[in-house]
């Protein structure tokens, strides 16, 4: 079995976390009412998702 012959530094241990950075979810634009929404996902404002009929009930969550 492997095991580490000396202690990591904090240093070295966390140069592994410094290139991670979070990135922005990817907005598309939607084909029925042409607002902005994240890809894959139905769209907030109308209810659409891939020029289908509506998903969800907007009226009603509103309520």
């Amino acid at each position: 079995m492997a095991v580490p012959k000396g202690k990591q530094s904090k240093s070295r241990t966390n140069k592994r976390f410094a290139n991670y950075k979070a990135t922005a979810p990817t907005l598309v634009e939607c084909k029925h009412c042409h607002q902005l929404k994240v890809a894959h996902r139905v769209c907030p404002i109308c209810g659409w998702y891939d020029g289908s009929e509506p998903v969800l009930d907007l009226e009603e969550k509103k309520k």
